[in-house]
């Protein structure tokens, strides 16, 4: 028995969120400046040689178990599609190949879809991942990356961007150039004392509702296709403030940081409708009031979490504001790690379900 792991860390995102989504930055290219936390998604694989050469998908947070053994199996029906548009990517069944044993796939990741945290697209860097291990390939984080995005934006066509394939891939600060022919990444190395300092100031809140970004992000799209100039003004907008707020870090003006994000919240609010609400709104102004210096929704938008960037000494009023209003703070670290894989002690009891 061969069992190989894997994990990927989720991410935040600071500015440019938006700006990576298809057509804007093959036209007018976009820009994104992020960092992973340390919280991830999972993937175990376990190959049996002598198996009977069927494979076998567990998803431990739905407690959901599928088992395919033909290419007729694989049927997009809303049940783990994800994971499906992955196997026909990197391990597709072909009718009497003689390929024989069996593998299992147990999955597991610390936020569910609907959180903003880009925890699809980091559950598909980690299927990535141990399908890596397993082929003994040497992919680099680019070829990962771009695996990933071509298993969840090709293949299975679900709409979004590219920048949380590419962060959980690389791990860490990154600045990210999307451009129609290329990616650019540039990891940035932010000091020690930079790093605690933002990560004291920053509060990552539950708003007490998911989202479902693809709406929001087909609403975006077509508001750019049609040239709406508010929907264009504010993406290019969105743009540059990646661009100065990745300076403005850079140079350890951490204060900076509150107030781009606040301008970045306003600017993401004219994407298109749908990406704010009463609720959310409400709860932004509520935090504001308690001495949060700005903020975003760290997703496409209508709910999931937030990210406020809170005045030192009042953080503590920030986060019971968040409280009283529903929400709830999430503890978190920033994380420098991209994409982890390991193998297994072959001498450790392979994985079983009640």
């Amino acid at each position: 028995m061969q069992i190989l792991r894997s994990k990927a860390p989720l991410r935040v995102s600071f500015a440019g969120g938006g700006t990576d989504v298809t057509p804007y930055p093959e036209e007018r290219g976009g820009a994104v400046l992020n960092c992973t936390i340390n919280k991830f998604a999972y993937a175990t694989l376990q190959y049996d040689a002598a198996g009977p050469g069927s494979t076998t998908v567990h998803s431990l947070d739905y407690n959901q178990s599928v088992n395919y053994q033909k290419p007729g199996d694989l049927v997009y029906n809303g049940e783990l599609d994800l994971v499906k548009a992955a196997l026909k990517v990197l391990h597709p069944p072909r009718e009497g190949d003689g390929r024989g044993g069996s593998l299992e796939l147990f999955l597991h990741s610390d936020a569910p879809p609907g959180t903003g945290l880009g925890s699809s697209s980091t559950m598909c860097v980690a299927i990535v991942g141990a399908f890596q291990r397993y082929l003994r390939e040497q992919w680099s984080p680019y070829e990962i990356a771009e695996l990933a995005y071509r298993i969840e934006r090709v293949e299975k066509a679900f709409p979004g961007g590219r920048q949380d394939q590419y962060a959980a891939a690389f791990g860490g600060f990154n600045f990210m150039e999307f451009h129609k022919d290329s990616t650019i990444v540039t990891p940035l190395k932010i000091p020690p004392e930079t790093q605690n300092e933002l990560a004291y100031r920053l509060l990552l809140c539950y708003t007490g509702t998911g989202h479902y970004s693809n709406d929001i992000i087909e609403r975006q799209q077509r508001s750019f296709t049609e040239k709406r100039a508010d929907t264009v003004a504010a993406l290019d907008a969105t743009k540059q403030l990646a661009v100065d707020m990745k300076n403005e870090l850079l140079r350890g003006r951490i204060d900076e940081m509150g107030r781009l994000l606040d301008q970045g919240w306003q600017f993401k609010k004219r994407f298109t409708e749908g990406i704010s609400n009463p609720h959310i709104d409400a709860f932004y102004a509520r935090a504001r009031a308690a001495g949060a210096l700005g903020g975003k929704l760290v997703g496409a938008g209508g709910g999931g979490y937030l990210l406020l960037f809170c005045d030192f000494a009042r953080r503590a009023q920030v986060a019971r504001a968040v409280t009283d209003a529903g929400g709830s703070v999430v503890d978190f670290s920033l994380e420098m790690n991209g994409l982890q894989t390991w193998s297994v002690p072959t001498d450790a009891p392979a994985l079983t379900l009640p």
